[in-house]
């Protein structure tokens, strides 16, 4: 395949996979690049410089093609500084920034041979990042997990929107697990795609549950809630007894300091990590009524380009032509 996404970031697919608090490791980064796209670990959740770069190292040692580092500020509290130095001195082939202000991040690359990706969720802020100097935007519709934008527009229309509003290539985000999403995205005009959820089920995310990848096969698109709403962050986890108290909580008035605990990194990771669905959530897009099984990276990325083509060959049909 060939858009200016493949081009950019120098990989054969257009197929970018989501930085995953908590879950982007070397192993799963090194084998979406090494299945064709461009995978990434997680700078915010590594915490350390010194993590940061063994972690890299450890990319490296287990894949020879591209792949990036996922900032999601906002996690970072503005001291994100020194680990962003570790990427650039490691020369990382691309840098990717959500939740925040992406002025400083892309500011410090202007003068770096590191591409950058920027996650946005409406117009203005795509145009924002393209004007600051982005590479490449990520439209991520409401349908996504984890943090979404405040205006609840979905992918089928906020993709389109984002490319006629911009002239760099636009990734689309949420919704997207499998090949008819990636077909869907390049007809939406998007060059390609980001996903996060289907990446949890693969065998490769090996630091996620059992009982997380369970949820993800056994739900369907209705199984998902979005918390945080209240307090101007909303996102979407998978609906249980424990994210459901927390919307009670919100309707009930509750603050952040009432929340901080429910909501904390710390509650994520007894679900993600340990499977416990008492004291704590996973996040998780609609798109888990399209996950049934869990394959390797490879199979997955195989089996999206197989039905993406199958996908384009039924639309030759129906045109009555090559198109």
């Amino acid at each position: 395949m060939k858009t200016r996404v493949t081009e950019i970031l120098g990989v054969n697919y257009p197929i970018v996979q989501g930085g995953l608090a908590y879950l982007a490791y070397a192993e799963l980064a090194a084998a979406v690049s090494n299945a064709g796209g461009l995978g990434q670990i997680t700078a915010a959740t590594l915490g350390t410089p010194e993590k940061l770069r063994a972690e890299i190292h450890k990319t490296r040692s287990l894949t020879d093609r591209p792949f990036g580092v996922n900032f999601a500020i906002s996690r970072h509290e503005g001291k994100y500084e020194h680990l962003l130095e570790v990427a650039i001195e490691e020369k990382v082939s691309a840098i990717s920034i959500t939740g925040g202000n992406p002025q400083p991040v892309l500011e410090r690359l202007k003068d770096e041979d590191i591409h950058s990706l920027v996650l946005v969720s409406g117009v203005r802020q795509a145009q924002k990042a393209e004007a600051l100097g982005a590479d490449i935007v990520m439209a991520v519709g409401q349908e996504g997990g984890g943090h979404l934008g405040r205006d609840d527009i979905g992918t089928m229309v906020l993709v389109p929107r984002v490319v006629e509003s911009v002239s760099i290539p636009v990734l689309a985000s949420g919704g997207i697990g499998d090949g008819r999403g990636l077909l869907a995205a390049l007809a939406l005009g998007a060059e390609g795609v980001e996903m996060g959820t289907r990446f949890i089920a693969t065998q490769e995310c090996i630091h996620a549950s059992d009982t997380y990848k369970q949820a993800l096969l056994n739900g369907k698109e209705t199984d998902t809630v979005v918390i945080k709403r209240s307090l101007g962050a909303p996102a979407r986890a998978i609906k249980s007894q424990f994210t459901e108290a927390i919307i009670q909580k919100e309707l009930e008035g509750a603050t952040y300091e009432d929340l901080k605990n429910d909501i904390s990194g710390k509650a994520n990771q007894h679900y993600i990590y340990d499977g416990n669905v008492e004291s704590g959530f996973g996040w998780a897009g609609q798109v888990m009524g399209l996950i049934h099984d869990v394959p390797t990276v490879q199979q997955l990325i195989d089996d999206m380009i197989q039905s993406a083509t199958i996908g384009r060959k039924r639309l030759d049909e129906i045109f009555g032509g090559t198109i």
